[in-house]
């Protein structure tokens, strides 16, 4: 018989986190996922920070549906060809196979909440970042992995049509 799940609380800086490739920049913390003490077979959830002129690039999931909460900041959400803006209060429901790509538009950096179900974008962010250390001074800008188009249909992401 498998222990019962723990409840947990995670503060600032607690959970395993990641500094992301361009050309978002910035910094992904894993709250509920593989990667944390505590795992869902339901859902996985994160904190995206995108830098100042940063961007995640217009993609889609496969499978999974996908919740953002913009918390700070200021951005333009591409979802299924329509631009939307993107400030605290912002939610958006991403459903399977939507496109969607998130710019920062702002003078600071932008920051969401994401629910993902059934899990896989937390592996993709582990794959393609670099560890992150509390206190860690920002690192020069760095490039995608060579491979992360493997990674990434080994994670969450379907192909795009086109690509």
């Amino acid at each position: 018989m498998s222990e019962p799940k723990q409840s947990r609380v995670f503060l600032p800086g607690e959970a395993e986190s990641f500094w992301q490739p361009e050309p978002a920049n910035g910094f992904v913390e894993l709250r509920v996922s593989k990667h944390s003490s505590i795992a869902s077979s339901r859902f996985e959830t994160g904190i995206q920070v995108v830098s100042p002129g940063g961007y995640v690039r217009e993609h889609q999931h496969n499978d999974q549906e996908e919740l953002i909460l913009v918390f700070e900041g200021e951005g333009i959400a591409l979802v299924e060809g329509q631009e939307y803006p993107m400030c605290s209060g912002t939610t958006i429901y991403l459903a399977p196979h939507g496109r969607h790509k998130f710019t920062n538009t702002g003078k600071g950096p932008l920051k969401f909440f994401w629910v993902f179900m059934p899990e896989g974008l937390a592996s993709f962010f582990a794959r393609i970042g670099r560890p992150k250390k509390p206190g860690e001074s920002v690192p020069a800008s760095f490039s995608r992995p060579q491979d992360v188009e493997a990674i990434e249909r080994e994670t969450a992401f379907g192909k795009l049509e086109g690509e």
